[in-house]
C-alpha cells in the first residue's frame, strides 16, 4: 500500500457511557468510511471515557468494556480498520490500551507504556505499564502507536523507530490549561526530529468533571512541519491523505486551522466544562445569584453562551446595603442577554435570624458573623430553587477570592460547579472586556455588548456592610493575583517574591491566608481547571499544616 487516507476523529465521550461513546465512534467511522478513508484514528480512552478514575477498576466494568469492543470490531468487517483506546484485562494485569480494530476483529493490542503520575494524572494507581513498544502492522504499513504521555519523553518513539515504525500515530486525552497547546506541538516536534518520522496526533473534546479538552488533532511532516490541523472546541473529523515514496510517508497539506489561545482559549474551556458537566449530568439549566458584580456577571454570561438564556435563571437577593447601582447592573446584563431575572429582598430572613439568634448573641457586638449570616441566607435562597426546579446551582467565586479565603462556607460558595473557580480576578476582568467585544464560535449568547461597562469599572464589594470594598481586606488584585501566581503556580520561596517589589509583611499575610483556606476549598464544588495548578486534583495540600516559609525569616506579619 503505496496511498493512505487517513481520518483523524476528535470526539467528546462520557466517561462510563459504553453504548453511547460506542455509537459515537461507529457514527463518526462510518462517515470517514463514506469518505474513503483507510483508517480512522480516535483517541486515548474513547471508548470508556478519559479519565476513568477509579470506575476502570470494577470488573465488570473491564468486561463490559472489553465486550463492548469486540462488538465495535464487527463494524470494520467489509471496511476501513479504526484504531480506538480502551482499558484492557489480561492474564491479571489491566492496561490503558490501544486496539487495532480490522476485519471485523481485534487485530492488535498495544498498552501504553509510560503512565503519568502528576498534577490530575493519577495512571500508576490503576493501570500497568506495558511491555517494550512495538509497532501495529496494518495492511503493510508499520503504525508506531502512542498513548498521550508516551510522546512526553523520548524513549517509547525511539523503541518504535527501532522496530520499523513508518509513521507514528499518537491517541491522546490531554486536558486544556493555560498555554498547553504550544507545549504539546514543541514535544510532537522533538519526537519527528529525533525519529525523522511524521507524526498525527488526536486528542478528544469536551468537558468531564472539572477537566476541559480542546481537541485540536494534527499533523507533522518529517522535517516537523505541520500540515494539518483540526477546528478545536468542537467535534469533528479530519481526512488526511498520505502517499509512500521510496519508504517515506508523507501527508498532503490540508485544512490548517488556528491553534487556540489568549482569552479566547480560557473562555471556550469555561464554556464546554459548563456545558457538558450540565448536560452530561442531566440539569435542565442553572441557577445563580446575580449581585450586580463582576463575577456574577462573568458566569451569567458564561452559562448563556454555554447553555442559552432559556436555561440560565438569573436570582438578585438584595439586602439593605445593596446599591440601587448594583441593581441596575444586574438588570441591565440580564436584559442583554435574554435571561430571566428574578427580585427576592432577604431582609425578612435577615430580621428574623437576627429575632432567633438574638438571645445568643448578647452582649456582643456585630463582625463578620452578621455579614457571612446574609450570604448564607442567600445560598439556602439558591439552593431552595435548584431543589424545587431541578436547575444546577452555579456558584460565582474566582481563584483569587479562592485562594485567601475571601469566600463564606454554606453561602456564596454553596453550587454544583463553578466556571471562574481556576480564574485569577484580574483575569475576570481581562476576559469580561473581551467577551464584550467578541461572540466565540459556537457561543448561544448575544453578539455585541453583553455586561455594562460599569459592572467592569466599578470598585469590587461584597455589600455586606456599608460602603464595603474588596480592597479593605484584601492588597489591589493585581498585586495579590502576582503573588498568589507565585506562591501556587511557582511555589517560589518568598525572598524571590519579595525580589519582584512586594512587601514582605503582605506576601507573608497571603501565604498565612492561603494555607488556612484549605479547609475551605476542600468543601468548595468543583469547577473546570484553566491554570497549570488548579485546586484539587493539581494542588494536595494538608488541611492541618504548620509551615510557614515567611515564619521562617522571623516576620512580624500575621503568621
Amino acid at each position: 500500500m503505496n496511498q493512505l487516507k487517513i481520518a483523524l476523529a476528535t470526539l467528546n465521550p462520557t466517561v462510563g457511557d459504553l453504548s453511547g461513546n460506542s455509537q459515537k465512534i461507529e457514527a463518526a467511522y462510518r462517515a470517514a468510511a463514506g469518505d474513503g478513508a483507510d483508517l480512522v484514528v480516535f483517541s486515548e480512552l474513547c471508548l470508556i471515557g478519559y479519565p476513568p478514575e477509579d470506575i476502570v477498576l470494577k470488573g465488570a466494568f473491564q468486561k463490559a468494556a472489553m465486550d463492548q469492543a469486540r462488538e465495535l470490531a464487527l463494524a470494520t468487517t467489509d471496511g476501513p480498520g479504526m484504531l480506538i483506546g480502551c482499558c484492557w484485562y489480561n492474564d491479571g494485569v489491566l492496561y490503558n490500551a490501544a486496539l487495532l480494530l480490522d476485519q471485523g476483529r481485534i487485530a492488535e493490542v498495544r498498552a501504553k507504556c509510560d503512565l503519568p503520575n502528576y498534577g490530575v494524572f493519577d495512571e500508576i494507581r490503576i493501570f500497568q505499564p506495558g511491555p517494550h513498544a512495538r509497532c501495529m502492522e496494518y495492511r503493510g504499513v508499520a503504525l508506531g502507536v502512542m498513548i498521550c504521555e508516551d510522546m512526553w519523553k523520548p524513549g517509547v518513539s525511539a523503541m518504535l523507530k527501532v522496530d520499523g515504525a513508518e509513521l507514528l500515530i499518537v491517541l491522546n486525552g490531554s486536558p486544556f490549561e493555560q498555554d498547553k497547546y504550544p507545549e504539546r506541538q514543541k514535544l510532537a516536534t522533538l519526537r519527528v526530529s529525533e525519529t525523522s518520522l511524521p507524526l498525527i496526533y488526536v486528542n478528544q473534546v469536551g468537558g468531564q468533571d472539572e477537566l476541559a479538552f480542546d481537541g485540536g488533532a494534527f499533523v507533522l511532516n518529517r522535517e516537523g512541519g505541520l500540515v494539518a490541523r483540526s477546528e478545536s472546541w468542537r467535534e469533528t473529523t479530519l481526512l488526511t491523505t498520505w502517499t509512500r515514496e521510496t519508504d517515506v510517508w508523507a501527508c498532503a497539506e490540508t485544512d490548517i486551522h488556528p491553534a487556540p489561545g489568549g482569552y479566547e482559549a480560557l473562555y471556550q474551556a469555561m464554556v464546554t466544562g459548563l456545558r457538558d458537566y450540565v448536560y452530561k449530568n442531566r440539569f435542565p439549566g442553572v441557577v445563580l445569584g446575580m449581585s450586580g458584580g463582576i463575577d456574577s456577571a462573568l458566569s451569567a454570561v458564561v452559562a448563556v453562551d454555554a447553555l442559552g438564556a432559556e436555561n440560565v435563571h438569573l436570582v438578585m437577593m438584595p439586602s439593605k446595603y445593596t446599591s440601587e447601582e448594583s441593581l441596575l447592573d444586574a438588570a441591565i446584563c440580564a436584559e442583554w442577554l435574554g435571561a430571566r431575572i428574578d427580585n427576592i429582598p432577604i431582609d425578612p430572613a435577615v430580621q428574623a435570624f437576627g429575632q432567633m439568634l438574638v438571645g445568643q448573641f448578647a452582649g456582643t457586638e456585630e463582625d463578620t458573623t452578621e455579614e457571612n449570616l446574609q450570604s448564607r441566607i442567600r445560598g439556602v435562597t439558591l439552593m431552595a430553587i435548584s431543589n424545587k426546579f431541578g436547575h444546577m446551582l452555579l456558584t460565582t467565586g474566582n481563584k483569587s477570592e479562592m485562594s485567601v479565603g475571601y469566600a463564606t462556607l454554606y453561602g456564596d460558595m454553596c453550587g454544583g460547579y463553578s466556571v471562574l473557580k481556576d480564574l485569577y480576578k484580574t483575569d475576570v476582568f481581562g476576559i469580561s472586556e473581551w467577551r464584550n467585544v467578541n461572540h466565540p464560535a459556537g457561543s448561544l449568547g448575544p453578539k455585541g455588548q453583553v455586561m455594562p461597562q460599569n459592572i467592569i469599572s466599578k470598585p469590587p464589594t461584597a455589600e455586606l456592610r456599608p460602603d464595603q470594598k474588596d480592597e479593605d481586606s484584601l492588597p489591589p488584585y493585581e498585586v495579590l493575583d502576582d503573588i498568589l501566581q507565585c506562591l501556587i503556580e511557582q511555589e517560589m520561596h518568598v525572598d524571590e517574591i519579595v525580589e519582584r517589589g512586594h512587601d514582605f509583611d503582605t506576601v507573608a499575610r497571603i501565604e498565612h491566608l492561603l494555607y488556612i483556606a484549605e479547609y475551605k476549598r476542600r468543601q468548595a464544588p468543583p469547577g473546570v481547571k484553566l491554570t497549570r495548578r488548579n485546586f484539587g486534583r493539581d494542588r494536595r495540600y494538608p488541611i492541618t499544616n504548620g509551615f510557614r516559609n515567611a515564619r521562617l525569616k522571623g516576620s512580624k506579619a500575621e503568621t
